[in-house]
């Protein structure tokens, strides 16, 4: 496949990568989502993510129908990248699409549980050590060694089944072998060259007599490197022939290289020019006789270190040796991508765990949450309870409460107190089906979340002129009347148009979507202005409470169903008139409060000061 086939790599950029990992290795990186790799190669982290998406799961990234939609799903892979063992877990993370197949769906979710369930269940010690090997491996640049021994970590923390079982099918010993083995080579082992073709880096330290060669072939090169300096150190005025230079010379390069006499002596040239020839030609033979002496322990050595990590042949070639079927991939090989694997799941199970995130039952048509919380807040928060579509979240059918929403409305209007939730609402439920595409947890006591092969969520915009209205007409229709499921998020629609025609617009889109079969919530001021809505369709409420001590807006978050919720711009009012400071500008705000009903305002303020409960007072 070429380069350019790919979405997002144009000519630049194929040659960039050509030129900087060879076309067939881009393309492995490319197909198995590694980031880390394209990184290296030159590309931004944002631009390397962003076509790893789309080569990984394009058919997933059609679920993101709106720039709003792409938001929040950004936001929700940086949160979970947050918690990522190593960086390239992290890009795993950030490379998750919605899956097309249910199947897909189901399996991922089988194991991100069953890993936060392993990680919930370990103790905080094995959860430090952990956590420090894939830190180590983080470290190590993913190397080899690093690889086994976490590997070993992970064993012995008794992550070895379930969604680790590529970690159990390790044998201990035989990666500890490798470790020790590992600790001898210095950078990555080619994992490609089990005929023994490929090269080792073999550390010093691993073999002394290695280590004895290649000091003596470094001096040996330095020496010849200076070799007129080597000439003018062995001439004595004492010396009157040609025979006494030669036989200081030998005894000089010797001396200075560690090599034994007779060694040197044995490539000295028969038949040099003068003394200089002697010299250089002298030097020249040690340091070829002495490449190749060590190029020959390097063999030896590398013969060995395969052996001790499984020979680095197949374990087809190792397990016939023993007389049993084996597996064409060295210890080693299967160690890194078992440890990588591990991470990511890993990673996944943290955030989870962070966020109490539960399994979403998969559901053919509706959403509904129970007690849902929107990750993106942070702190103490109300959560709350949702539904769109069918859905058996409790209760009987059709009879509504704070737990049991109601069930088989297509569409619902969504009213309510300003800075009510509305917005976070429509976010937490964008997320949530988000999750669930991804075969994530989700953060909620309870979900059930339908397959949708479109998600709008269209947020409130400040702007009122005919260019907001069109494009954002053309943002939230076309996916609306495509075929397949789509999920319709929109707020304050009102907010683009005069509040008489968005109210008509509202009313079509609303009719739209019960005849698209599709689901939605829209989020609105306007909804006695509505004509009826059709039958699948209802209205729900947020309402403000009042003040608390402290002037903020005390707000029930839980929508009432089949009410509309009210605005209660008194709260507001009331806020402003008691934190003016300015003699005349609360003054200002006291005739709006006039205007809103003066008599509202006054018990407002009055309840804010007294109420119990809220905050102690300052007697207290």
């Amino acid at each position: 496949m070429r380069l350019e086939d790919y979405w997002g790599i144009g000519p630049k950029t194929s040659e960039q990568l050509a030129s900087a990992l060879g076309t067939s290795r881009a393309v492995e990186a490319i197909e198995s989502a590694d980031v880390r790799t394209l990184v290296d190669a030159g590309l931004h982290r944002g631009r390397a993510t962003r076509i790893l998406r789309r080569a990984n799961g394009e058919a997933g990234m059609e679920v993101l129908a709106t720039g709003d939609t792409r938001s929040v799903y950004d936001d929700l892979l940086s949160l979970a990248a947050g918690h990522a063992l190593t960086a390239h877990a992290a890009d795993r993370i950030r490379v998750l699409t919605p899956l097309a197949d249910q199947e897909a769906v189901e399996a991922r979710l089988d194991s991100v549980v069953a890993a936060r369930d392993a990680w919930e269940g370990l103790a905080e010690t094995d959860r430090e050590r952990l956590t420090e090997a894939f830190d180590a491996y983080d470290d190590a640049e993913g190397s080899d060694l690093a690889a086994v021994e976490t590997a070993l970590a992970l064993r012995e923390a008794g992550l070895d089944d379930g969604p680790f079982e590529a970690i159990g099918e390790l044998e201990a010993d035989a990666l500890r072998d490798a470790a020790d083995a590992l600790a001898d080579v210095r950078g990555p082992i080619d994992p490609t060259a089990a005929g023994g073709d490929g090269e080792i880096e073999i550390a010093r330290g691993a073999d002394a007599e290695l280590d004895r060669l290649r000091d003596r072939l470094d001096a040996a090169e330095e020496l010849a490197n200076s070799a007129f300096d080597v000439l003018d150190a062995v001439r004595d005025g004492s010396l009157r022939d040609f025979e006494a230079l030669e036989a200081a010379t030998i005894d000089h390069v010797a001396s200075e290289t560690g090599v034994d006499p007779a060694t040197v002596r044995s490539v000295a040239p028969d038949d040099a020019l003068d003394a200089a020839d002697f010299v250089s030609a002298t030097l020249r033979d040690l340091v070829a006789e002495l490449s190749e002496a060590v190029a020959e322990r390097e063999e030896a050595v590398t013969a060995d270190i395969r052996e001790r990590i499984g020979g680095m042949q197949s374990g087809a070639d190792r397990d016939e040796a023993n007389g049993e079927d084996g597996d064409a991939e060295s210890d080693v090989a299967r160690a890194v991508d078992a440890v990588s694997d591990a991470a990511f799941l890993l990673s996944i199970a943290r955030f989870a765990a962070a966020y109490d995130l539960v399994r979403p039952v998969l559901v053919d048509d509706g959403i509904a949450v129970r007690n849902a919380r929107n990750p993106f807040i942070a702190g103490e928060v109300q959560s709350v309870s949702y539904a769109v579509g069918t859905h058996s979240l409790g209760g009987d059918a059709g009879v509504a409460s704070v737990d049991a929403p109601p069930t088989g409305d297509r569409v619902s209007v969504l009213t309510g107190a300003n800075s009510g939730g509305k917005t976070t609402l429509l976010e937490t439920i964008c997320a949530v089906a988000l999750l669930a595409s991804m075969g994530l947890p989700v953060p909620a006591e309870a979900a059930e979340v339908g397959s949708f092969d479109r998600i709008v969520f269209h947020r409130r915009h400040a702007s009122f002129n005919a260019g907001v209205l069109e494009s954002t007409l053309k943002s939230v229709v076309p996916p609306l009347v495509e075929e397949g499921r789509t999920l319709m998020l929109v707020d304050e629609f009102e907010a683009i148009t005069e509040p008489g025609r968005a109210a008509d617009l509202l009313n079509g889109l609303v009719t739209l979507t019960v005849e698209r079969d599709a689901l939605g919530v829209y989020v609105t001021h306007l909804a006695e202005d509505l004509s009826p809505l059709p039958e699948a369709a209802r209205i729900d409420g947020i309402f403000a409470e009042g003040l608390t001590n402290d002037l903020e807006l005390r707000v029930d978050y839980q929508p009432r169903f089949g009410t509309i919720g009210k605005s209660t711009p008194e709260f507001i009012v009331s806020r402003l008139v008691a934190n003016a400071s300015d003699r005349a500008v609360r003054g200002g705000f006291e005739h709006l409060a006039s205007a809103v009903g003066e008599a509202a305002v006054q018990r407002t303020l009055s309840d804010a000061r007294w109420t119990p409960g809220d905050d102690r007072s300052d007697d207290d």
